[in-house]
């Protein structure tokens, strides 16, 4: 085949004292995500994704919580990693489409330097990435504000 589909999922506990980095991105918020890394849900289902797509795993396998050398690591080099583990495989990214699931706070001033903070990491355009923001309308561990999770869908195409 010359096209694969992957899909991914994040959730990460909301706490104080640590900074909100979705996207590659600080957003303003008073408490951030709990995490072995920095917690980016919304980086991290995107790799989870890539790496589903071709039956590699999960990010947990390249990358384990573990590991002390992956404590506070910053998303974005991770993701570089499985950029270029999906580059040598011999394929390339033909579209992203994601959804960040959160109450508070509200991101849609944020999602264009989202997306482009992931097209520069991955080196594709802008217009290769959806980036969706919606609440869990007050239901859940996340419409509770106790969390934010994240889901990404990719098609990859063989190179």
């Amino acid at each position: 085949m010359n096209i694969r589909i992957g899909n991914g999922y994040d959730i990460h506990q909301l706490v104080t004292g640590r900074p909100l980095i979705l996207g590659g991105i600080e957003v303003p918020h008073s408490s951030g995500l709990l995490g072995h890394s920095d917690a980016d849900v919304l980086i991290h289902a995107i790799m989870d994704a890539l790496l589903g797509a071709l039956g590699m795993g999960d990010i947990g396998h390249y990358f384990p919580p573990s590991d002390p050398k992956w404590k506070g690591a910053d998303s974005k080099i991770l993701m570089e990693q499985v950029a270029a583990i999906i580059q040598s495989a011999g394929w390339k990214i033909g579209n992203i489409d994601s959804t960040v699931v959160a109450e508070q706070p509200k991101l849609k001033p944020h999602l264009k330097p989202m997306r482009n903070a992931i097209a520069k990491i991955l080196q594709i355009e802008i217009e290769q990435i959806s980036i969706k923001a919606t609440t869990n309308e007050k239901l859940g561990p996340v419409g509770r504000e106790e969390g934010i999770c994240a889901y990404a869908v990719v098609l990859l195409i063989k190179d």
